[in-house]
């Protein structure tokens, strides 16, 4: 028998069972499979105390749907993917790194589930079984095969036991944040109501670890550098006094650069993805100025002097939209070069030098960073040069060693400034 609390066509009803009642109401069309969907919620008892509280939860999922706060999608992630790779906007860098993910990791363990009914349990368990093994395999032994189908004759190194190895606890993240923009789509959409990876713990963000070479070391950099080439000491001269990031100098021009006001202007980077190069914004999307040593300043006159006398020797005449450092194989002005070149470069000559430096690029950007925090430059100036955001609270992050050593330096100009008390 069942009993309505008003008409199966109009939005909601309440419906008797064995030993309880029922409530339904109408949610309205699927917008992805075009089906009808629906609320519903149980009540104990059938009397009339059970009815009266059917009529305040009929009241609650009404207003739910009139407010658009109920979960009205049963589209699968992996639509809601689509979707949102289609409408978002991302650098081809990020969108590339981000489908590598989605591809292999994401789609494969939650891309067959509805959107809303994906929740903080589904997300964590997810981060866990990563961090556990990349993987994700259910913790049994078992041994890793070839391509090789059934019983087959191979030597031991191409079918040997499985060994699990954790992801990045970076990895992690990344994966999270991108499951988040997803869901935050969805919310958007008006598919689910609240965006589960906002509760949903993610893997601690590990300390910044910042290892700048020493004084003495970075001398034996810039010496090899020049040793090389004129131009290529130039480049790591640069970044050493500038802290400016590799495709920061890739993708600078001549006519950023103001010799005589001794200036640089970051406006643009260069950037790869795929073996395809373009230029792009910063990476904060803001232009920034950068004062230069006499120094430095001579060295760039030196270097643009000669980089005018090789144009010329195959007939081309250097001008201010010219990049400063182009491609060591090439006089080309179109091939300039690009982060990874300079990278690959710079990690073969630290390695050459006895003894040996392992050290990347980036940390030439350290070094410019804790020697101006060492020597007393004010937080400020520092993010400035470096291109942080949020006033300063990123270089305080990643520079907090050096910024306690400078403040400590402070305190002692402090106190030797202050009259002497008989102890």
């Amino acid at each position: 028998m069942s009993r309505s609390a008003s008409d199966s066509r109009q939005r909601g009803r309440i419906e008797e069972r064995a030993s309880s009642l029922r409530v339904v109401v109408y949610a309205g069309a699927d917008p992805v499979t075009g089906r009808r969907s629906y609320l519903r919620e149980k009540v104990d008892g059938t009397d009339k105390a059970a009815y009266r509280q059917a009529e305040k939860v009929l009241n609650k999922l009404l207003t739910k749907v009139n407010e658009q706060r109920a979960p009205s999608s049963s589209a699968t992630l992996s639509y809601a993917i689509d979707e949102w790779l289609r409408t978002t906007e991302l650098e081809d860098s990020t969108r590339n790194a981000y489908v590598g993910y989605i591809e292999r990791v994401i789609k494969p363990t939650l891309g067959d589930m509805a959107v809303n009914k994906i929740g903080v349990r589904e997300l964590e368990n997810l981060y866990a079984t990563l961090r556990r093994c990349r993987a994700r395999c259910d913790g049994k032994p078992f041994i890793e095969k070839h391509n090789a189908e059934g019983e087959h004759d191979c030597v031991e190194s191409q079918c040997e036991p499985h060994g699990c190895r954790p992801m990045a606890a970076s990895t992690v993240r990344q994966i999270h944040s991108i499951i988040s923009g997803i869901l935050g789509a969805a919310v958007r959409w008006d598919w689910i109501s609240s965006n589960p990876a906002k509760t949903a713990q993610r893997p601690r963000q590990k300390p910044p670890e910042p290892d700048p070479p020493s004084a003495a070391d970075a001398a034996r950099l810039v010496e090899a550098a020049f040793e090389i080439s004129e131009d290529w000491g130039t480049l790591v001269w640069l970044v050493m006094t500038t802290g400016m990031r590799r495709a920061e100098v890739a993708g600078l021009r001549w006519s950023r650069v103001d010799l005589d006001a001794e200036i640089i202007e970051i406006r643009r980077t260069y950037v790869q993805s795929k073996g395809k190069g373009k230029e792009k914004d910063t990476k904060t999307h803001q232009m920034r100025r950068l004062a230069l040593d006499s120094e430095t300043v001579a060295l760039l006159r030196a270097h643009k002097r000669w980089r005018a006398d090789e144009l010329a020797k195959v007939g081309v005449e250097l001008t201010d939209d010219m990049f400063v450092f182009m491609s060591a194989r090439t006089t080309d002005p179109t091939k300039l070069y690009s982060p990874d070149a300079i990278s690959r470069r710079y990690k073969k000559m630290a390695a050459r030098l006895k003894p040996p430096i392992k050290t990347h690029i980036h940390a030439l950007r350290h070094f410019s960073a804790t020697e101006l925090l060492t020597a007393g430059i004010d937080l400020r100036t520092v993010a400035g040069r470096l291109g942080h955001g949020g006033g300063g609270a990123t270089t305080l992050r990643v520079y907090a060693a050096w910024v306690a050593a400078s403040d400590r330096k402070a305190a002692e100009v402090l106190g030797s400034r202050m009259p002497k008390r008989r102890l």
